[in-house]
């Protein structure tokens, strides 16, 4: 057991001298120093065949080591301001040697972290943390390009600004700490540009009509960029630009802007020092108000608006006619005419021009009046009316009132028939014109029309005893006068008044009229009335004549007279009347007393019974036949004829009528007989005596006697005597 010890023990005392028979040799460091806050460099002599070697740095805490392949050597990744003991060790194909005896060295001050700003165009300002065993610091500023001189600072504070720089010109500062020992650290450099100036001479444009503006200003040295701020109560606006001009959009009509502009770059920016104003052009007036009262005027009113110093209002009608109104109140009159429709736009203007449009009223005034209206046809129940057609008019209302009915009509036509009126009543006719827009113009003028009167009623129409027609009527009507008209194939025949009767003469006899009467006034001519017929009187016939037939008949006749269908004759005297009815243009009257005067009257008479009383004449009835006519011889050849006068006075004519010849004597006035001078015997008369009418007719119907004349003997024969009657 002790023996397998001692072995081993020898064993290694062998391994240890081989092992020192063959490892480099360990370096010495010559120096160790920072220059780095972060590092610490090492100097040492060369050791014979080493390859490399290694650094070590510890700081009670750490170790960290850095493989370098000769001197000086660097270790990084150290603390600032850290005291390190460093050793170093040889590397070579044999191995490594030992540490090197150590070297104390501390690391350098680390350098301040930088924060530098231009907070104005002509200064910077550096800021930094407080640096670890730092009792001071050192700042230098100079331009970047190299240009001017540096300037330093040296301090005992975090901050430092450098002032009565260049506005927006690059800078370049470095800065470091040092110790308690004056040992300077680390040092930063960073670069940083002044702010540029505000810019200058800011100059606006408005453009009124879009609503912009146009900015320019001088540049700014070193700005990389300007902003252009426009600042209201309400809104915020900005534009942005490497150039030195800027447009903003989209302003608010009726505002007032603050208008700023930046100039920036890395460093910051620089404000214009005072602002410019701008006011934009006002808004477009609102509620805009159109009245049209009364008819004829317009009034145009709307609201008041910012910024606005005066307000233009332009009124254009749609024949294209425009007017406007210039004011700085709120209100514009017009004149407007009927029947037109008119655009409506209200401007505000200021020194920035005419604010945008607005809208656009439209306003249509009421249709106009018809005023040429027209009664072209008025009747009892019936108004035609025609009008010219009005501006703006598309439909008319025409009322008729009467006071309490209501007759309308509605037509697109400047034309109206009133119908179902009242006969001779005073209507109040207005045409209304309307507009779907506006409605009806209730300012038309009304016309009065009277309607023409009402028909007249015949109540009767009778004859007076001098064949006079008298029409009798019945009517309401004011102020009328009548026309009575009868018209039949023979003519037609009037006669007018004011009444309610009127008397018509002269109409022929035997007709059949149509009697009507139309009544008249200013206002027209009523509907004939209902026709009453009228037939007048036969005619009375003419050539009345009366033949005496026989000592008691006579014959009457004529020539029968329009429309009359029968006859009445009647003979008529003291001692009676006689009366003959017939259908034919004679008659026959008998029982006639011989010598007297009577009256002969004639009546026609119609179909319908209607008669005519037609004019009457004296007639004598033909004296009687003479009683006891007797012969009487005077001388050898002559002859007596004598009778006895029957009563009353008339002549006579005596005729003899024999184969010789007829012998005639007619009697002195007053006696009862005449004589024949020369008469031949021996021949048979027929002796007649007849009366002699006043119109110097002989009558014939008286009988007569026969005598037969001898021409022997002293003394006449006498024959036989015969009777006969004549018609």
């Amino acid at each position: 057991m002790a023996g397998g010890r001692e072995t081993c023990l020898a064993l290694i005392g062998f391994i240890l001298t081989c092992l020192k028979m063959v490892t480099p040799e360990i370096p010495t460091i010559d120096q160790a120093y920072s220059k780095i806050s972060n590092s610490i460099t090492v100097e040492w002599a060369t050791v014979p065949g080493a390859t490399s070697y290694l650094l070590t740095a510890e700081d009670g805490n750490t170790v960290i080591e850095t493989m370098v392949a000769n001197s000086p050597g660097t270790v990084t990744g150290l603390k600032a301001a850290t005291l390190y003991e460093i050793t170093i060790r040889s590397i070579s194909a044999a191995g490594r040697s030992q540490a090197s005896p150590p070297k104390q060295a501390k690391t350098v001050l680390a350098a301040p972290i930088l924060e530098v700003s231009s907070p104005s165009s002509d200064s910077i300002l550096v800021q930094w943390e407080a640096v670890y065993m730092a009792t001071g610091f050192s700042v230098s500023i100079m331009r970047a390009n190299g240009l001017g001189s540096i300037w330093k600072e040296n301090t005992t504070n975090t901050s430092l600004t450098f002032t009565s720089l260049e506005a927006g010109t690059l800078y370049t500062i470095k800065a470091y700490a040092w110790n308690a020992n004056g040992i300077p650290g680390d040092d930063s450099t960073c670069n940083q540009r002044t702010s540029p100036r505000a810019p200058a001479n800011i100059q606006v444009s408005f453009d009124s009509g879009a609503l912009k503006a146009s900015f320019s200003w001088a540049p700014a040295e070193g700005a990389f960029n300007y902003t252009v701020m426009a600042l209201s109560d309400s809104s915020e606006l900005t534009c942005s630009t490497t150039l030195s001009s800027c447009t903003i959009s989209s302003l608010q009509c009726g505002t007032e802007y603050l208008i700023s502009v930046l100039a920036s770059n890395d460093a910051g920016s620089g404000k214009s020092s005072s602002a410019v104003t701008l006011k934009t052009v006002a808004c477009a007036p609102g509620r805009v108000m159109i009245q049209e009262d009364p008819p004829g005027h317009l009034s145009v009113t709307w609201s008041n608006v910012d910024l606005g110093d005066y307000y233009v209002a332009f009124v254009k009608s749609d024949d294209g006619l425009e007017v406007h109104c210039n004011t700085s109140l709120t209100q514009c009159n017009f004149l407007s005419k009927c029947g037109f429709t008119y655009f409506i736009s209200v401007f505000a203007y200021n020194k920035a021009g005419q604010s945008p449009l607005g809208d656009i009223f439209n306003y249509t005034t009421a249709p106009c009046c018809p005023s040429d209206i027209n009664p072209v046809l008025v009747s009892s129940d019936r108004v035609e009316i025609v009008w010219s057609p009005v501006r703006g008019a598309e439909l008319y209302e025409t009322k008729a009132v009467d006071g309490y009915n209501v007759v309308e009509c509605n037509d697109t036509a400047p034309a109206c028939t009133l119908s179902a009126l009242e006969c001779d009543t005073k209507y109040n006719i207005t045409v209304y014109s309307f507009s779907e827009v506006r409605g009806s113009n209730m300012s038309c003028t009304p016309q009065f029309i009277t309607t023409a009167p009402c028909s007249p009623e015949i109540k009767n129409v009778s004859r007076d005893a001098f064949s006079m027609i008298n029409v009798h009527w019945r009517s309401t009507n004011d102020d009328a006068t009548y026309t009575v008209t009868a018209q039949g194939e023979k003519g037609l025949y009037q006669c007018s008044s004011m009444g309610e009767s009127c008397t018509m003469g002269g109409l022929p006899c035997g007709s059949v009229f149509s009697v009507t009467a139309v009544a008249e006034t200013q206002a027209g001519r009523s509907l004939p009335s209902y026709s009453v017929p009228l037939e007048t009187a036969p005619c009375c016939p003419t050539g009345l004549t009366v033949t005496q037939i026989t000592q008691s008949v006579i014959n009457v006749s004529w020539t029968i007279g329009t429309v009359a269908q029968t006859h009445v004759a009647v003979l008529e005297s003291h001692t009676g009347q006689s009366k003959c009815h017939t259908h034919q243009n004679d008659c026959l009257l008998g029982c006639i007393t011989c010598g007297i005067n009577y009256t002969m009257t004639l009546k026609a008479i119609s179909a319908t019974g209607l008669a005519a009383d037609c004019s009457s004449l004296r007639y004598f009835s033909s004296a009687c036949c003479p009683l006891g006519v007797k012969l009487y011889r005077l001388g050898p050849n002559g002859i007596r004829i004598y009778w006895q006068a029957s009563r009353g006075s008339a002549n006579y004519s005596t005729d003899l009528y024999g184969s010789k010849g007829i012998f005639t004597c007619t009697p002195s006035a007053g006696l009862s007989f005449c004589d024949v001078a020369e008469i031949p015997c021996g021949d048979v008369y027929t002796v007649m005596v007849s009366p002699v009418a006043e119109t110097g007719l002989k009558l014939t119907f008286c009988p007569k006697k026969i005598y037969s004349v001898t021409c022997s003997g002293s003394t006449l024969g006498m024959g036989k005597l015969f009777f006969s009657w004549i018609k």
